[in-house]
């Protein structure tokens, strides 16, 4: 079978800090007023994406990836991470703050977890007046500061914050201690991972009464203590163009404003590539099949493509290979 572009049912997260963006910005179908994420592409156990349209409805990404392999995902990301699909794309709808986290590397992360580690990018969507997220230090601190800051329950004070607005970008690697606010709404780009070391999480309950897991041993090792001013990213805004944005050994994401239609040649190009919809609608048509995204949907259009293209009267992407 020719692969055509593959959409695929949203995991819905029910989570503690969830609001309603998802449904009132993206128009999910949730049904809660606590959903707090949208997994889009997922082949994280227990939580595997399955396709929605065409003669490939009902299949899942791993039956997917067995039988078309290098067709769907290309041979030299086969041949880096086997049957493995290497990113996770979400969406995330922050109704209150989320707790205070980071992320163990490759190296410890496949020695306590056998996982991949998860370093990820945030593109904001929407965000309410004096939203802000918190990534790193505002100074450099020693384990021992933050220890103590832990104890006296003064972490707050060495966050820095960073105020945003739809169009940001942050890039988080590993180690860097990191939240959403609340009231942001954003795409989440990231290495397939689900470990997440919780250090505080300002105190709160969960629906039972009961306080969630914090991690503060696990991530002593796995900080970065430094300040650093690394993580927001600057990138155009050429329209019907693919503008850079974030390049890493996980991921490369590009920002497409169409203002038209416009055709990719894509046949040098040995990786799938995923689209994000952050705003606008789009048809995507790779030769063997069209399938149309509008503001808050995904498609996965396989590697085996060689022209892709794209039919609109305004729309913006995020555009995702390996």
């Amino acid at each position: 079978m020719s692969l055509y572009p593959l959409k695929f049912h949203p995991i819905l997260k029910e989570r503690l800090w969830g609001g309603t963006k998802l449904r009132d910005v993206l128009d999910k179908d949730i049904v809660s007023d606590s959903t707090g994420e949208s997994w889009e592409l997922s082949a994280v156990p227990g939580d595997v994406s399955i396709v929605s349209n065409g003669p490939l409805a009902g299949t899942s990404l791993r039956e997917l990836i067995q039988v078309h392999s290098e067709k769907l995902l290309g041979k030299s990301v086969v041949e880096r991470f086997g049957a493995d699909f290497p990113i996770l794309i979400k969406f995330i709808d922050a109704k209150r703050d989320l707790s205070i986290q980071l992320h163990p590397n490759d190296a410890i992360a496949r020695e306590r977890h056998n996982s991949f580690g998860k370093t990820e990018m945030w593109y904001i969507m929407d965000a309410d007046r004096d939203a802000n997220v918190i990534v790193g230090f505002n100074k450099n601190v020693t384990k021992e500061q933050y220890t103590r800051s832990l104890e006296n329950n003064t972490l707050l004070d060495l966050l820095n914050y960073e105020r945003v607005r739809e169009g940001d970008t942050f890039f988080i690697d590993t180690g860097k201690i990191h939240a959403i606010g609340a009231g942001v709404l954003l795409a989440e780009i990231q290495q397939t991972s689900d470990i997440t070391y919780r250090v505080f999480d300002f105190n709160r309950e969960d629906k039972d009464g009961n306080f969630r897991e914090l991690h503060t041993d696990l991530a002593l090792e796995a900080m970065d203590y430094s300040r650093k001013d690394d993580f927001k990213v600057r990138y155009a805004d050429r329209a019907n163009a693919v503008n850079s944005m974030v390049e890493c050994p996980y991921f490369t994401t590009r920002y497409v404003n169409l203002t038209g239609d416009m055709t990719l040649d894509v046949s040098d190009r040995d990786s799938f590539t995923i689209y994000m919809c952050v705003g606008g609608a789009v048809r995507l048509d790779n030769g063997f099949g069209s399938a149309r995204i509008q503001k808050g949907e995904t498609l996965l259009v396989p590697a085996a493509s060689q022209k892709i293209n794209l039919k609109t009267e305004g729309a913006k992407l995020l555009e995702v290979t390996i």
